[in-house]
């Protein structure tokens, strides 16, 4: 019995994480672990902004600045965030995603790019509810920014920074940065 023949197309289809192509920050194409991800059909994905994944379009400006500012010199960025399911029985649910990928051509990062996305729900739970600006605060944590890179990276004041991970480390009953930091990791 012969194997079955491989081709790039097989292989987007099959990856076991989920794939996105973009333009212009619009999904071209997408794989069968990305629909199976965010609960939707090809349809509610492709020829759509990157936006329906997000819980709100301000998170969705934001982490497109973000990228902006901090891809590396081969076009790379990679970082974890809040994502959004868009149908069936857990439509709306809000979940740990790492993504990361590659833009086609740094000079114009958002023109051309392919992006892998891992649901870390399995290990990262999210237990409490947190404002978009938490969510974000709380994912340069993990990446191990400090107040004042958090501040910059959002353009808001380093001070600013402090009073939402002082509202976090309530919420999650943290005493330190270190122990909300693992509590974030931890779900």
């Amino acid at each position: 019995m012969d194997a079955p023949q491989l081709d790039y197309r097989i292989a987007f289809d099959q990856a076991p994480i989920g794939l996105a192509l973009s333009r212009h920050r619009l999904m071209i194409d997408c794989n069968r672990e990305l629909l199976a991800m965010f609960g939707a059909e090809r349809e509610q994905i492709v020829g759509r902004s990157f936006e329906v994944l997000y819980p709100t379009a301000a998170e969705f400006e934001r982490t497109g600045e973000r990228i902006l500012a901090a891809l590396d010199a081969h076009g790379r960025y990679a970082d974890e965030r809040v994502m959004k399911r868009l149908a069936g029985s857990r439509a709306g649910e809000l979940f740990w995603c790492h993504v990361s990928g590659r833009t086609l051509d740094p000079q114009r990062p958002h023109v051309a790019g392919i992006w892998a996305f891992e649901d870390l729900s399995s290990r990262r739970v999210l237990k409490v509810a947190f404002t978009p600006r938490e969510r974000e605060i709380a994912a340069l944590l993990v990446e191990g920014s400090t107040s004042k890179q958090i501040g910059r990276h959002l353009r808001i004041s380093p001070r600013t920074v402090d009073v939402y991970r002082a509202r976090l480390m309530r919420k999650l009953g943290a005493s330190t940065t270190a122990e909300l930091v693992n509590k974030l990791l931890s779900g």
